[in-house]
C-alpha cells in the first residue's frame, strides 16, 4: 500500500484520539486500532517508515507506531 495513504490514515485516526485527557491514553487508543484493524503488512510498513523518520506523520501517531513496535519486539 501506498505509505502516504498509510500515513493520512494513521493521522486522521490519531486526530480522532487526541480529544483523549490523557496523552498516555491516546497513544494506547491509537495503537489499539492500529493493532485490531490493519493488516499485519500495513502495520509493517508503518513502523518501517516512522523508523526512517516518519515524515508526515503526526506526534500521536508516531508515538502509537512506536508503542506498536515495541511491543511487536517484546513479543520475539
Amino acid at each position: 500500500m501506498d505509505i502516504e495513504h498509510l500515513v493520512t490514515m494513521a493521522n486522521d485516526i490519531a486526530a480522532f484520539f487526541h480529544k483523549a485527557a490523557d496523552q498516555d491514553e491516546a497513544t494506547h487508543s491509537v495503537a489499539g486500532h492500529l493493532h485490531r484493524y490493519w493488516d499485519p503488512r500495513m502495520r509493517k510498513q508503518i513502523i518501517e517508515h516512522e523508523r526512517s523518520g516518519g515524515a508526515g506523520m503526526s506526534e500521536l501517531a508516531r508515538n502509537a507506531v512506536q508503542l506498536i513496535a515495541q511491543e511487536q519486539s517484546e513479543v520475539r
